[in-house]
């Protein structure tokens, strides 16, 4: 089954996913600034580099600017050791969303509706239902248990996204509720939080990154009813649900820093946090203010937190803005939603079609992603896929073996390439046999890979000093293919720093893979490559480019190394 209309909460979200996509789509196709040289490139001979990654970032080089800001100050002494927070952070994220798990979507699971108040679609109307606090803590202690954790990191998974609603945090701070639709019901959702902080507990002891996303605000974010309640939006309307929502916010970041601060050591797999989920603003403006003071106040409380930011399907409008937020050590990541199911031209387009149009390097998503990458990568952040499924409508399927595996493989594939990490929506749905949407039905019906990332292995001493020799050898290859080709046109350049970036970005990927936590089912590999390239350099002048080729391109070789041996 890869596609399901599960009745009409199912019908009602879709609609309104696909009015909001269709509405930005237009704007942000125009909007998206395309590089002629990449263009060329991608249709003449092959280019050093084993990765759509490295030419992105050392071939749009010389044609897009730098953000010229003072990085130095954020900038880590290559001798230094990298800190295992760091790691968690910074590594590439192969995740699943825990859609439904709090947050309640009766298309995901329907049994905690069973008594709520018409129309029975959203948290609030479960909080008006009867016996609502059994009900809700009955799915919390069910939901996920020790056997999905144990699951879900058997698969390779890495990272989990937790959607929640604000309400969810009243149980450690009850002013979250004040003034807002569920001031009501403090006592139905006081038992949350502490399920929150067990589930962050859990993940740690699997080696598994938590992104706690806000997926419901005070007012509503969006019209749909897994921001919380039936009602329509009032977020951007109403000045006092941003404010409180800030103040929220402020709740959580000090909650979770005192949560995994009880711990000794402390607990180090918080990732981020998802200011709001797919916000539907009245213009950029409006959102691009409040997320400004947002992260103004988050950053004066934790400044090594990471953010991320729904970019409301304008990928390329808030890839600028995050390029010109005020520098921070801390990263600042796009979350795009990338479905492929909702509007016309999704709908008359084949699974193969939407296959071959990922795996094109031109083609708009393609190019869409890998200049968001390039320029909030060269900001200190970069893009995650924060939502994806396997789903596909019907109308796209033809009857052909395997079009649905294939078309999950070419996602996969794409965000390997270009982003820093995906979260697949969702982990499992209540009625088994989805799998477009339920992750856990798609690996076991052999449409999703059974397992994701490179499987750890033990390095001998002997083979860890091989891949030193491996790596003067690969980065002399790399830099004459290099020098060879950029001495086809005129310029100005610094080869050095390529050879610096490739030494430096080839330790740092092996620091990352030997990291990794002996419970670990994966190996720990950059994600945020861009990112973390400008943490390894003060030097950001006109050929900083070339330091960030050499480091992107040797992170990705050194990764191929080790897991062909």
């Amino acid at each position: 089954m890869s596609f399901a209309l599960p009745g009409t909460l199912a019908e009602d979200k879709l609609l309104r996913r696909s009015q909001r996509e269709s509405t930005f789509q237009s704007s942000n196709i125009q909007k998206m600034r395309l590089s002629e040289w990449d263009l060329s490139v991608s249709n003449t001979a092959p280019l050093p580099g084993p990765s759509l990654t490295s030419i992105t970032y050392g071939m749009l080089a010389p044609q897009t600017p730098l953000n010229m800001v003072d990085f130095g100050k954020f900038a880590l002494d290559p001798s230094e050791p990298i800190a295992p927070q760091d790691i968690y952070r910074y590594r590439q994220q192969h995740g699943v969303n825990l859609g439904s798990w709090f947050v309640l979507e009766g298309w995901i699971a329907d049994e905690p509706f069973q008594c709520a108040k018409a129309p029975a679609q959203s948290d609030l109307d479960v909080a008006h239902g009867q016996r609502a606090k059994q009900i809700l803590e009955h799915h919390w202690d069910a939901w996920i248990q020790e056997e999905d954790w144990k699951w879900i990191a058997a698969r390779g998974i890495n990272s989990v996204r937790i959607p929640i609603g604000y309400y969810h945090l009243c149980g450690i701070d009850p002013t979250v509720l004040h003034g807002t639709d569920f001031q009501p019901f403090h006592e139905v959702y006081s038992g949350a939080w502490k399920r929150i902080t067990q589930a962050i507990q859990t993940a740690a002891s699997y080696d598994i990154g938590v992104l706690i996303d806000l997926h419901a605000a005070p007012g509503k974010q969006n019209n749909d009813s897994h921001a919380g309640t039936s009602n329509k939006a009032n977020f951007f309307n109403d000045p006092h649900n941003q404010n409180h929502t800030i103040h929220i916010l402020r709740s959580l970041v000090n909650n979770l820093h005192q949560f995994t601060n009880s711990f000794d050591p402390p607990l180090l797999n918080i990732i981020g946090i998802e200011l709001i989920n797919e916000p539907c603003p009245p213009s950029d403006h409006a959102l691009q203010t409040w997320y400004s003071s947002a992260i103004s106040t988050l950053r004066s409380l934790d400044p090594s937190l990471p953010i991320y930011l729904g970019e409301c399907w304008r990928t390329d409008a808030y890839a600028d803005f995050i390029s010109h937020l005020p520098t921070s050590s801390a990263l600042t990541v796009l979350d795009h939603h990338l479905y492929l199911c909702f509007t016309s031209s999704d709908v008359s387009a084949s699974a193969e079609d939407h296959a071959r149009s990922l795996a094109d390097h031109s083609a708009t998503t393609p190019r869409m992603l890998a200049s968001a990458a390039e320029k909030a990568g060269r900001a200190g952040g970069g893009i995650i896929i924060g939502e994806w499924s396997g789903a596909l409508n019907p109308g796209s399927l033809r009857g052909v073996p395997g079009e649905q595996k294939s078309y999950v493989n070419a996602q996969l594939k794409l965000f390997e390439r270009v982003c820093a990490g995906w979260f697949f929506w969702t982990y499992k749905k209540q009625h088994p046999g989805d799998t477009g949407w339920s992750f856990r039905d798609a690996v076991e019906r052999n449409i999703f890979p059974s397992f994701v990332g490179i499987k750890p292995r033990t390095l001998t001493q002997e083979e860890y000093d091989a891949q030193k020799v491996a790596r003067d050898s690969m980065k002399d290859k790399a830099l004459a293919e290099h020098v060879g080709y950029w001495s086809k046109y005129p310029g100005k350049y610094d080869h050095s720093r390529f050879a610096e970036g490739y030494m430096i970005g080839w330790d740092d990927a092996f620091t990352f893979i030997c990291s990794t936590a002996s419970s670990s089912k994966t190996v720990n590999q950059i994600g945020f490559k861009g990112a973390w390239a400008r943490k390894r350099t003060q030097d950001y002048g006109k050929n900083y480019w070339e330091f960030e080729t050499g480091f992107i391109q040797a992170a990705n070789a050194a990764s191929a190394y080790y897991n062909q041996r």
